[in-house]
């Protein structure tokens, strides 16, 4: 009974939440647009969500800032300006709208190959709340049987129009629709210019269908004339090939640049025959320096003959500057944990556009009830990226994009009670894009050198009970090569306005190359290869996540969004377990949110009590995550999320026993952490804070009852977590 009592409330308050009334505040005779539906009857294959962008009137579903715009007393005063703003209006529905929509749908339907379709409304009211279903059957689609070209008489002009043909994206066979004849005239003109005819348009090609010669079928006939669409047909032209003339590039006199870099970037050269890509290709390497604020390229065209001059002008960017980050955390348990971070960086460090980026981060953690249990973290990481792919000439490369040479250094130190460590960490590799969703990074040398110079003998001495957790903490030293791989539907753009989605694969693998010349390195009491009598780490090691998120709303200022991720390694030859620093962990602002960094897992088992400061780590993690985001007012935001997962050991155990710790598919419910919880944010354009609340509902290393009540959250069940930007 106790219990219930500590429920009832909750659930009263969200039975109020999803009875308040959406209706109230409308005048008489107003009703609420609650829905729309499109229903294709006769192809369930056909994807209606491509006619929802053609509604007039978009319906607006329950939310709670629906119900609150219903709060209003009607006496327009504060209060219900204070409503509205927080709030969201009803759509009012608009019966002129369902016939605008109606022909809207038609017409699209028309446009991509559906002739002569149907668009039936169905509209239903009660309770002042309409729905509006269109019921939409799809008309008569042409196959195309043939297709003839029609050409002006210009030798140049038809061989490299024919020449074209086999890349052509509407083939016999194909439906017939104003759609793809669009599409195609877009891509073959890019194809001839790209070999040289610098102004010719879409609007020279011409399409004529017969669908009577042969029923059922169309014949096509796509003809290019000297004319464009909107003149008349007494115009005519030649199509001549141009030539690049003179190409000039200028920038600012304060910005110091050597001109060298800007002539191996350049794709545009005097003499050469004029192309589009071109002129593409040198707008994106230049923007790919992240050097200039504007990259302009003005084109003009010489008179009385086929020559074009080029002048590309360059605005000076932001050349350096500093970056902050915050994340904060605090449970129930006292245990405060701050990691601040600050980074400088010079994009033109050498007057070549040679970027350099310094961070100094340091990570800290301390209990409030003992002042004396605490953890300290510091590391400075300095990197150098070179717009080059060294060693080889930018002239091998014909792309857009080119690729980029990191040079990264960077020392760790941390001490804890239990130990003091000193990591240094070299690397060297490349970085860049494939077109504009795709970037990677890749090291072929990675080198780590790890050193403990200070073990405590009572944490060394539980070690000696657990082999495996003893065996990553020693010295040992890394030689592998990583890798990145980073795609998003939203390209370079860090916070779309749209939905998109996202996924990052890592994988780390090292130690193989030292495998080779085990046989001559001298040995270790476990028969370990030793280089500079230090043990070399040999493992593999991925990490995987994928994301998608939903954005909505008239500002477009809500949206939806879900992560998932899985992480694996895996010691072998030389190492019998991944080094500590390649462990995965759980909890913190980004991550499980109702826990502190480092102290939820692995899987069911209890905390490990060696470690006086929490740090529960394993080798294999999954992950689940999903955020609703909402505006509340001004710059002002909140969040409802809910985050699931832990870590696990895989085939060893840290207490060196059959445990929970060990991650079984048949065990999996019940080890899996989930809190939900509550989260503000204040978005202030530059950067985004964000203060979040979790609670948790399930804690698999609770020996009792595992799932966590109300009573929990207030009381031993709840962590605080401060960052910046969104979590994911």
């Amino acid at each position: 009974m106790k219990s219930l009592w500590r429920i009832s409330p909750l659930c009263l308050g969200l039975l109020l939440a999803v009875s308040c009334s959406t209706t109230r505040i409308l005048a008489e005779g107003e009703q609420r647009l609650e829905s729309n539906k499109i229903i294709v009857t006769n192809d369930k294959r056909f994807l209606t969500s491509e006619l929802t962008p053609y509604l007039k009137q978009p319906a607006a579903g329950w939310s709670p800032s629906l119900c609150i715009y219903n709060w209003q007393d009607g006496k327009g005063k504060g209060w219900d300006n204070f409503v509205k703003k927080l709030g969201k209006a009803p759509v009012i529905y608009d019966s002129t709208m369902v016939l605008s929509s109606m022909v809207n749908i038609s017409d699209h339907l028309d446009y991509i190959g559906y002739y002569n379709s149907r668009i039936i409304p169905e509209i239903t009211s009660k309770n002042k709340k309409v729905k509006v279903t269109y019921k939409v059957t799809l008309g008569k689609r042409y196959p195309i049987s043939a297709i003839s070209y029609d050409l002006p008489m210009q030798h140049d002009l038809i061989k490299d129009f024919y020449a074209d043909t086999t890349n052509c994206s509407v083939k016999k066979g194909d439906f017939l629709s104003a759609d793809a004849l669009e599409k195609e005239s877009v891509r073959s003109c890019s194809a001839l210019r790209n070999k040289g005819y610098y102004d010719f348009s879409k609007n020279y090609f011409f399409f004529e269908a017969d669908t009577l010669s042969s029923p059922g079928n169309a014949l096509l006939n796509v003809s290019i004339k000297e004319h464009t669409r909107n003149e008349k047909d007494d115009v005519q032209r030649t199509f001549e090939k141009y030539t690049f003339g003179n190409v000039t590039a200028t920038y600012p006199d304060k910005l110091k640049f050597r001109s060298k870099v800007l002539q191996d970037l350049n794709g545009i050269h005097s003499g050469d025959l004029y192309s589009e890509r071109a002129i593409n290709n040198t707008y994106s390497r230049f923007n790919s320096l992240n050097l200039f604020s504007a990259v302009s390229l003005h084109l003009t065209p010489r008179e009385n003959e086929p020559v074009v001059d080029c002048d590309i002008q360059l605005q000076k960017g932001k050349i350096q500057g500093f970056k902050i980050g915050l994340e904060a955390s605090i449970n129930s348990n006292a245990l405060f944990g701050i990691s601040p971070q600050i980074s400088y960086f010079n994009k033109n460090i050498f007057h070549g556009g040679e970027i350099l980026n310094v961070s100094l981060q340091s990570n800290h953690q301390l209990k409030f009830k003992d002042s004396n249990i605490k953890s300290n973290e510091v590391s400075v990481t300095a990197s150098l990226i070179l717009p080059r792919f060294i060693p080889f000439p930018t002239k091998m490369f014909k792309g857009p994009n080119l690729p980029q040479t990191k040079i990264s250094l960077a020392y760790n130190f941390q001490k804890r009670p239990e130990y003091t460590k000193n990591q240094a960490t070299a690397t060297y590799g490349y970085t860049g894009n494939v077109k504009r969703n795709l970037a990677y990074s890749f090291n072929i040398l990675s080198l780590n050198f790890v050193r403990l110079p200070y073990l405590d003998a009572e944490f060394a001495k539980s070690m000696e009970k657990n082999p495996f957790l003893a065996n990553a903490y020693k010295d040992h030293l890394d030689m592998g090569m990583n890798g990145t791989l980073y795609y998003s539907s939203a390209g370079p753009n860090t916070n779309p306005k749209f939905d998109y989605w996202y996924g990052r694969l890592q994988v780390d693998l090292s130690g193989n190359f030292l495998g080779i010349f085990k046989s001559a390195m001298k040995k270790d009491a476990t028969g370990a290869g030793m280089i500079l009598n230090i043990p070399y780490s040999q493992y593999v090691r991925a990490e995987a996540q994928i994301g998608k998120t939903f954005v909505w709303g008239k500002k477009q200022n809500q949206s939806f969004a879900m992560r998932f991720m899985a992480g694996i390694g895996h010691a072998y030859g030389n190492s019998v377990s991944l080094p500590f620093e390649k462990h995965f962990y759980g909890g913190g602002a980004n991550s499980l949110r109702g826990w502190v960094a480092r102290t939820v897992g692995p899987g069911t088992s209890a905390m490990n009590t060696d470690f006086v400061i929490p740090n529960q780590t394993a080798d294999m993690k999954l992950e689940a995550n999903i955020e609703y985001r909402f505006p509340i007012f001004w710059k002002i935001a909140g969040a409802v999320f809910v985050d699931a997962g832990n870590i696990w050991n895989v085939g060893n155990s840290q207490s060196g026993e059959e445990d929970g710790s060990l991650f079984r598919f048949s065990t999996l419910g019940e080890s899996i952490a989930a809190n939900w919880g509550l989260g503000i944010r204040a978005d202030l354009n530059f950067l985004i804070l964000r203060v979040d609340w979790g609670m948790r509902f399930h804690d698999p290393a609770r020996t009792d009852n595992k799932w966590v009540g109300p009573e929990g959250w207030f009381k031993d069940g709840y962590a605080v977590q401060f960052g910046v930007g969104y979590p994911f």
